[in-house]
């Protein structure tokens, strides 16, 4: 019961690769990181909007993510003696580029049959087509997964994912699991640190703790209506972005770089502390995993705006916060194959049940 599950988040810094034993409950056996090397993550970046040949300059980028990807798992295979004909499947999330779920679509790229030829493994993907086509949002799809990772875990309680964009899966013991994106997790600091300083990503949230909130310019982003609209909802960069930031700035007097990244990962706290409250008050505790879950700034900002909750990294109840995502997709594929209803209609909004995937057999 080996499956391998990939995952390709909005940061665009890397292709995230676990091996994973389902059975009795879905372990994490071995992992494999693999950055994405510049010129592709600005390939990928570009066609999140739109441009000039871009069904050309997609097919090239997705073949290139997919020879990526096959790669970091014959790494993982080798470093593990694992034979590939252990692995059952390859839950493969692809690259999401375009996120529409109004407009009826969604797009990920990923050439799963290049990818299934490379690799000589069955590649499920597409897991979110079909939960879109039933009129739902297409995402977020992990509440699932966490409902069954952390179905001995004290309820109620959060599974907060901070990634590009922060989602948040709602635990509890007297009705079904809720979730649904909150909004901005890395994306705008990522971003702003990008564009000011060259870095990836502000390390540990170390140049956000240097600076001070802009109340004004807080408020001003907190007017966005996706904020003030209940789930069932998801977002992605055709509304979060650079652009929409800068757009906000420009209405402001001049504010000092680091205040503006503070001021960032407070909307990012604010909105996820304001959506956990909201939904589901008496939490006992917001367990963090993704990236996020490595920004002591932002963890910080949460604990002060939820008081009554425990806040912390799932890497303290021994789950690996770095490895969350893929592991839920490779439990995706196996519901796939075994034809498992894996979507959570009051989490996407979806008309019913539906077995999420498309299989491309070895």
């Amino acid at each position: 019961m080996l499956y391998i599950g990939i995952m390709s988040g909005t940061s665009l810094d890397g292709i995230d690769i676990s091996l994973v034993d389902i059975d009795p409950q879905c372990r994490l056996v071995a992992s494999q990181y693999v950055p994405m090397p510049p010129h592709l993550k600005q390939d990928l970046l570009s066609l999140c909007s739109s441009g000039a040949d871009e069904i050309h300059r997609a097919a090239l980028a997705e073949q290139q993510w997919a020879r990526l990807a096959a790669q970091g798992v014959s790494k993982l295979l080798a470093e593990t003696n694992t034979s590939v004909k252990l692995v059952r499947a390859i839950g493969s999330h692809g690259q999401t580029i375009r996120h529409e779920p109004t407009l009826g679509f969604t797009v990920q790229i990923g050439s799963p049959a290049l990818l299934t030829e490379l690799t000589g493994i069955c590649v499920v993907t597409d897991f979110r087509s079909r939960d879109i086509a039933a009129g739902g949002q297409g995402a977020p799809l992990v509440p699932a997964f966490h409902e069954m990772l952390f179905q001995h875990q004290e309820k109620p309680c959060a599974i907060l994912n901070i990634g590009g964009f922060s989602n948040v899966s709602l635990l509890a013991e007297q009705h079904d699991t809720y979730g649904f994106d909150c909004g901005p997790g890395n994306v705008l600091m990522d971003a702003w640190i990008q564009h000011k300083k060259n870095s990836p990503y502000d390390k540990n949230g170390e140049w956000g703790a240097s600076g001070t909130v802009n109340k004004a310019l807080l408020d001003e982003m907190l007017l966005e209506p996706f904020f003030a609209t209940q789930g069932p909802k998801s977002t992605g960069r055709e509304l979060f972005n650079l652009a929409w930031l800068q757009r906000l700035l420009a209405k402001q007097n001049k504010i000092p770089d680091q205040d503006v990244q503070a001021t960032l990962s407070e909307l990012t706290a604010q909105t996820i502390a304001q959506s956990i409250s909201l939904a589901q008050e008496n939490s006992k505790a917001v367990w963090v995993c993704g990236g996020g879950a490595h920004n002591k700034d932002l963890l910080s900002r949460l604990s002060r705006l939820l008081p009554d909750c425990t806040v912390a990294s799932t890497d303290s109840l021994g789950i690996s916060a770095d490895w969350m995502e893929a592991m839920a997709f490779a439990w995706l594929a196996h519901c796939c194959l075994e034809g498992i209803p894996s979507n959570k209609p009051a989490v996407t909004g979806a008309s019913g049940l539906r077995i999420l995937g498309a299989i491309y057999p070895a």
